[in-house]
């Protein structure tokens, strides 16, 4: 490593260390509980991310208040905290049966403080040895296992997103409740996938990440609908009226998008 990279990671590793400096600072991480100067930015915010992300109004994570220096934890996570709290699902959780894809570690502590009955982590190329190995499109669970799945911005990594939702609508109970975040292009009424979109740098100009499969529109919530769920999503404003979006570190017009499977017969 030459001189100018070392300066510049002196330089990074500073700044890091003031934005979760505690002293005077405004911002304030629900997870960990830690007050921080600033919360850092999705690799370099706006100026790196693609066009289309901007000139559909792509609604999800806030990349300019992204990780939480202190804690590491995602804005995603956060928002998903606060709308558990507010909307009493949390407390809902104890005792409770739930499935949880691609679990953050953060939100994960806080959840299992809730004390459910069963907390399944699952993924289909887990990192840790607390996640079992699990395929969305073939959940190794009989029908009605769970009375709640969570998978928070995973449908827009999955090959099959139609066969993902029947697999997430199977294993939920009837009355359960699945929890969908996912980013969505206001700007689009559908959503906007094609096949022979493969690479990697043709997926983050098309959808906004490399990874990502499609591009959902504003009609989110009528697609999952039509897949047997009941929409009862709300915003930020609703929900979290009363919460500084900016202290928090979380995008306000980001909504909880939240379905339930109906009761049964």
């Amino acid at each position: 490593m030459n001189t100018g990279h070392i300066l510049a990671r002196a330089r990074h590793l500073a700044w890091r260390a003031w934005a979760a400096s505690p002293i005077g600072a405004r911002r304030w991480c629900c997870l960990c509980g830690q007050k921080v100067q600033r919360f850092l930015p999705y690799r370099g915010a706006w100026s790196d991310m693609p066009t289309v992300l901007s000139e559909l109004q792509v609604i999800g994570s806030d990349v300019e208040n992204f990780e939480c220096p202190a804690c590491g934890c995602h804005d995603r996570e956060r928002h998903l905290l606060m709308y558990l709290q507010a909307s009493g699902l949390i407390t809902q959780m104890r005792s409770a049966r739930i499935l949880h894809f691609a679990p953050e570690t953060q939100l994960q502590r806080q959840i299992a403080k809730a004390r459910p009955a069963e907390y399944v982590l699952g993924d289909l190329h887990p990192m840790r040895l607390d996640v079992r190995r699990m395929d969305l499109l073939a959940i190794d669970f009989p029908q009605d296992s769970f009375d709640f799945v969570i998978a928070n911005h995973v449908l827009e990594h999955v090959r099959d997103d139609v066969q993902a939702l029947r697999e997430i609508l199977r294993v939920l109970r009837h009355g359960g409740f699945a929890i969908l975040q996912t980013p969505y292009a206001s700007q689009l009424q559908s959503k906007f996938e094609d096949a022979r979109i493969t690479s990697e740098p043709a997926r983050l100009q098309a959808y906004g990440q490399e990874d990502h499969c499609r591009l959902y529109g504003a009609d989110f919530p009528e697609f999952v609908a039509s897949l047997g769920f009941v929409a009862q999503t709300a915003t930020h404003a609703t929900l979290l009226r009363d919460i500084d979006a900016a202290r928090m570190g979380v995008n306000a017009l980001e909504p909880f998008l939240l379905f339930g499977k109906p009761e049964g017969p």
